[in-house]
C-alpha cells in the first residue's frame, strides 16, 4: 500500500513514517519545510521520499497528492499552537491550516478515490463533565479557535468522503517535537518546584504507540470517528508530571493547583478531556498500550 503522510516533521507524523516502514508499505512523506526538517535519527522517515507541501494551497495539494497516487493520505499536519492560535492575527492562519487545508486533503482523496484519514482531537467537545467522550458523540461545543477549526476539518471529511477514518486523541508525547514531557523534564531538572494543574482529567497519548493503531486502521474498510490514547485509566496533569518525575529519577516537589490558580494559558482548556475508547474493541482494532509502559519506553529511548 502507498501511503502519503502529511506533517512528517512533527511528533506523530514522523512515527506513522517508520512504521509505515516496518511493515513494508511505501510511504510519501510532506510538510512544508523545503527539505525534511525533524529529527535526523536514520530512522526510514529521513530515507523515503519526502515534499514540500503547504496544504493552504489547493492547487499544490491536488497536483502533488495526485502525482503521488497514493492508496491512503494519514493527515497530521495542523496547527497546535493552542494559546498562539487565540492571537487575533492568527486566526485566519490557523483556520486555512486546519479547516480549509484539510477541505483541500479531502478534495484530492475524494479526486483518487482513496482513503484518508484525519487526526482530531477532544478538543471539538466543550470538556464538560465527568463522563468519557463517546467517539459518536455529536454534542460538539469547542473552548477556543484551535479546537473549533479541527472541528471544521471534521465536518469537511465527513460531507466530502465516504471512505475517512476521524481518529481523535489527546495529551501527545512523541521523540520528534515538543511535548509536555520534555517541558517537565527541562523544568524538574532546573527547578526546585513546579505548578501543575490537577483538574484536567484525560490519558496520555504516546505517538510510536499511536501510528501502530493507525497503521492497522488505515490497512482495513472500517471507517468511521475513533477514540485513541493509551490505556491506563484517567489522571491529572499533576498525576501525569508525578509519575514522569519518579521514572526519571527527579526530585522536584510538584504542586497541584486548578486551573484558574494556573492562570497562564490564553486559550480556554477542557477540565474533561476523557475518550471512550471502547469503539476500538468493538471494532477489532487492538488498544494501544498502558500510559505508565508508554512512558517507560519514551524515557528510555
Amino acid at each position: 500500500m502507498k501511503v502519503f503522510v502529511t506533517g512528517v516533521a512533527g511528533q506523530l507524523g514522523h512515527d506513522v513514517m517508520n512504521e509505515l516502514a516496518k511493515r513494508g508499505h511505501e510511504g510519501v512523506g510532506s510538510d512544508i519545510a523545503p527539505q525534511y526538517s525533524g529529527i535526523q535519527d536514520g530512522t526510514a522517515v529521513c530515507a523515503m521520499p519526502y515534499v514540500q507541501l503547504d496544504i493552504t494551497g489547493e492547487k499544490a495539494v491536488g497536483q502533488t497528492i495526485s502525482e503521488a497516487a497514493p492508496d491512503a493520505v494519514i493527515h497530521c499536519a495542523a496547527w497546535t499552537a493552542v494559546d498562539a492560535a487565540e492571537e487575533a492575527e492568527n486566526v485566519p492562519k490557523v483556520r486555512a491550516i486546519n479547516a480549509d487545508g484539510t477541505r483541500n486533503i479531502a478534495a484530492a482523496c475524494k479526486g483518487l478515490d482513496c482513503k484518508l484519514m484525519y487526526i482530531s482531537t477532544d478538543y471539538v467537545f466543550d470538556g464538560q463533565g465527568t463522563e468519557p467522550w463517546k467517539a459518536d458523540c455529536t454534542a460538539y461545543a469547542p473552548l477556543n479557535v484551535y479546537g473549533q477549526t479541527k472541528l471544521e476539518g471534521e465536518m469537511a471529511v465527513r460531507a466530502m468522503l465516504e471512505k475517512y477514518f476521524i481518529v481523535r486523541i489527546a495529551w501527545v508525547f512523541g521523540r520528534n517535537g515538543k511535548n509536555f514531557v520534555k517541558t517537565m523534564l527541562n523544568v524538574g531538572r532546573t527547578h526546585g518546584s513546579v505548578r501543575v494543574v490537577n483538574d484536567q482529567i484525560g490519558t496520555p497519548t504516546y505517538t510510536y504507540d499511536l501510528a501502530r493503531l493507525l497503521v492497522d486502521m488505515i490497512e482495513t474498510e472500517k471507517y468511521g470517528c475513533y477514540h485513541a490514547t493509551n490505556e491506563g485509566g484517567y489522571i491529572s496533569w499533576y498525576d501525569f508530571c508525578r509519575e514522569i518525575y519518579r521514572q526519571a529519577g527527579l526530585k522536584t516537589e510538584v504542586i497541584p493547583v486548578t486551573t484558574a490558580e494556573y492562570g497562564l494559558s490564553k486559550a480556554a482548556r477542557p477540565f474533561n478531556s476523557r475518550l471512550d475508547k471502547s469503539k476500538l474493541v468493538e471494532s477489532g482494532f487492538t488498544p494501544l498500550p498502558e500510559w505508565r509502559d508508554a512512558l517507560i519506553r519514551y524515557l528510555s529511548c
